[in-house]
């Protein structure tokens, strides 16, 4: 049995798009002699599609396309992702089509309500199996989540082989995890799994692909490429080698990568814009940008202050070398005088004359003006820098450096930055060795450290992940050998910065609990750990 595995890129909302490759995808099926393609879950509307299946007209469209790829449908068993309308109500559904003729329509059983995924909201549950006779072979069928279902998996048919339509997001370790759930349900079904993933950003989301084909023999028939569109006819009777995953650093940067590239481009824009400050993740950010977009559309601007030292403008001017980018130096100090001027009066009356954090904001909210100025006349999208454990503690300015329309690192912490960096470096050196040794700085203020507000960045990320991914509880971190009173000031923190989240621009997912989707916590509430 010859299976095209369809790992391709649906655009959400783009149904003629969509429609127009798998009507290619399908032509290279027929010609390649495949017995089965299958495409990812929902492709005729791109995943996931949100309220737009709330609106009659959509689903209008949805209903042609359908109509289309069946009435297209020849000597290929095609099999592919759509919502469908019953009297019942919206369904996740599986088309089985061949000759021009629908042959089967599974809808989903398991509805996923956690993390990004909403799809109760949207759809009702399937009741009935999805099995097809098929060239003397009983075929089963599953969308995404009934993989995943013990219960699901144990009430099916036996079958001769399994397919699954997939829309699943990328997270460190998650491609580990769906080898071995699909290895265990083809030795639970005596069955090989053929495993479709779709591939692409999608707002925050990133596809990374990975679709396989697992043996009943407890080993993986075919791997995809992660992080690449790609067809693949896999026989799924006969293995096929099948390389090491990437490491981890590998992932994260091909998932920051191709979350940047299809969040600008399917925006409409072309051209990024971002600060350079000289530290590790603006100069992380800006070679990430270079990576998606190519270094003839990112600007880097150099913002230095009466603050910004020597060697941070040095660090800020050799990364932009390093990447060949265009880069302007804008000096704030002048109109940072000038808003602080502005104000001394009134604050003078107040008793508030003596320099604090107001005075620090001022400086990058000056920055954050100058680069949404530089955004709106040059029609540049601004990359917003902060990193995961800053805007888990609120260590960023509302206005300055969170100004932006997305954000690279914002679902990456501290210490995953740095190592990023060494990935980055891993051939020659791009990213300056001294951005990389010194210690952290916002620059606000004379000898300013990070580690002057914020645990050690090893520390403080192992806190972070604590209580945020794993939602242990103060006394269970600080068992694991941290001061309890320090990991009760970060604790209190992360929740007292929630408002300031609601307002940061939209990044990459790249963990399994990001801010957003993933961990959704009101911004007012009275609950107190330690």
């Amino acid at each position: 049995m010859k299976v095209m595995l369809a790992q391709c890129t649906p655009r959400v909302g783009e149904m003629k798009q969509n429609v127009a490759m798998m009507m290619n995808i399908m032509a290279q099926a027929s010609a390649q002699h495949a017995d089965i393609l299958v495409f990812p879950e929902l492709t005729v509307t791109g995943y996931p599609p949100e309220d737009l299946l709330l609106r009659p007209a959509f689903l209008d469209a949805v209903d042609e396309a359908v109509a289309t790829l069946v009435a297209a449908s020849s000597d290929v068993l095609v099999v592919f992702g759509a919502p469908r309308r019953t009297d019942a109500g919206l369904h996740n559904s599986a088309w089985l089509c061949h000759q021009g003729a629908s042959l089967l329509v599974y809808d989903k059983h398991c509805l996923p309500n956690y993390g990004v995924f909403d799809e109760r909201r949207y759809f009702e549950r399937g009741d009935g199996l999805g099995c097809l006779d098929w060239q003397g072979k009983r075929i089963g069928i599953g969308v995404c989540e009934d993989v995943w279902q013990d219960a699901w998996v144990a009430q099916q048919e036996a079958c001769d082989l399994w397919l699954f339509l997939n829309a699943s997001p990328f997270y460190l370790g998650k491609q580990e995890k769906r080898e071995q759930r699909s290895l265990q349900v083809a030795a639970q079904c005596h069955a090989p799994v053929v495993y479709v993933n779709a591939v692409g950003g999608q707002d925050e989301v990133v596809f990374d692909g990975g679709s396989h084909v697992a043996g009943t023999d407890g080993r993986l028939a075919y791997r995809a490429p992660l992080f690449q569109a790609c067809c693949a006819v896999v026989d799924v009777d006969s293995a096929m080698s099948v390389d090491a995953l990437p490491d981890a650093m590998e992932q994260l940067h091909d998932a920051l990568v191709m979350g940047l590239r299809d969040y600008v481009h399917r925006n409409g824009c072309q051209q990024v814009v971002l600060g350079l400050s000289g530290g590790i993740d603006s100069a992380v950010t800006a070679a990430i940008a270079v990576e998606a977009l190519g270094a003839e559309h990112v600007l880097g601007v150099l913002l230095p202050s009466e603050y910004s030292s020597d060697h941070s403008i040095a660090d800020a001017l050799a990364l932009a070398k390093n990447l060949r980018i265009e880069h302007e130096m804008l000096p704030i100090a002048a109109g940072v005088d000038v808003v602080e001027g502005m104000l001394s009066e009134m604050f003078a009356r107040w008793g508030k004359q003596e320099a604090d954090v107001t005075e620090e904001n001022i400086q990058a909210r000056m920055r954050g003006l100058l680069l949404m100025a530089i955004s709106n006349k040059t029609g540049r999208m601004l990359l917003t820098t902060g990193n995961k454990s800053e805007m888990a503690v609120g260590y960023a300015t509302l206005y300055g450096d969170m100004s932006g329309g997305f954000s690279v690192l914002k679902d990456v912490y501290k210490t995953e930055v740095f190592a990023l960096a060494a990935y980055i470096n891993r051939t020659s050196e791009i990213i300056p060795q001294n951005t990389i040794d010194k210690p952290p700085s916002a620059e606000l203020r004379p000898d300013q450290k990070d580690s002057d507000s914020l645990p050690d960045y090893d520390a403080l990320d192992a806190m972070l992940k604590a209580s945020i991914e794993m939602r242990l509880s103060v006394d269970e971190i600080a068992a694991q050998g941290f001061e309890r009173a320090e990991v009760a000031r970060v604790v209190r923190m992360v929740k007292q910065n929630e408002y300031k989240r609601r307002q940061a621009p939209p990044a990459v997912k790249v963990t399994a609990c990001a801010f957003g989707r993933d961990r959704r916590y009101p911004m007012t509430h009275g609950y107190e750990e330690g």
